[in-house]
């Protein structure tokens, strides 16, 4: 069952006061233009679910989906570059780290990654932040088709062997991924599957 199939638009926030009361959540963040909202896009089978921009840091704040199993994808404002007053992307940053390490709903988080470029500073830094938590991560190393296969391979490999520290600390998976040719959809939905099927019973909606 592809768990994001039918995802519903459910609300979005602005500050952490107004995040509503749910069930267990997966969030996807990202690095600016890293592809995260053409991937939303296609694991959910929807043209413009999550909204893509040719401006990087479109999504200004925290959006929630409700999943086919009662369960609830959330859409992270994107780190990174975004033309916006420094007051503002300061308010992102607050409301972005506070939800990723005080959320009880959360169970893990989607990190987008363009695969040609991938490892990033930001990215470091979100993987060293987010583990404080102990929950585990997912990466998607999208625009993958922008790759030939030779070196999608070599760049999945070199990603793999960068974040053994990492793995060995927390539960961290990698894989490909393509908004275009529709790469590694099955792979995901697994993955968040698992993820579900493990905290099945911990939240009640409210």
């Amino acid at each position: 069952m592809n768990l994001f199939q039918n995802a519903k638009f459910f609300t979005t926030v602005n500050h952490l006061k107004d995040l509503p009361a749910t069930s267990a959540e997966i969030a996807f963040v990202g690095r600016s233009n890293a592809g995260k909202s053409s991937a939303i896009n296609t694991l959910t089978n929807h043209v413009r679910l999550a909204y893509v921009s040719k401006t990087p840091g479109r999504t200004q704040h925290i959006n929630f989906f409700e999943l086919t199993n009662g369960g609830f994808m959330v859409d992270l404002p994107g780190y990174g570059y975004a033309q916006v007053p420094e007051a503002v992307r300061a308010h992102w940053v607050k409301l972005l780290g506070d939800y990723l390490q005080k959320r009880a709903q959360l169970i893990g988080l989607i990190l987008i990654m363009d695969a040609r470029h991938p490892l990033k500073a930001l990215d470091i830094q979100m993987l060293d932040f987010f583990h404080q938590t102990g929950r585990p991560v997912h990466i998607l190393l999208s625009k993958a088709d922008k790759l030939s296969k030779n070196d999608q391979i070599k760049t999945l490999s070199s990603v793999k062997k960068a974040l053994k520290p990492y793995s060995e600390r927390q539960q961290i998976s990698i894989q490909l991924f393509s908004s275009l040719k529709k790469q590694g959809v099955e792979e995901v939905n697994k993955v968040v599957a698992e993820w579900f099927a493990i905290n099945d019973g911990l939240f009640v909606d409210s």
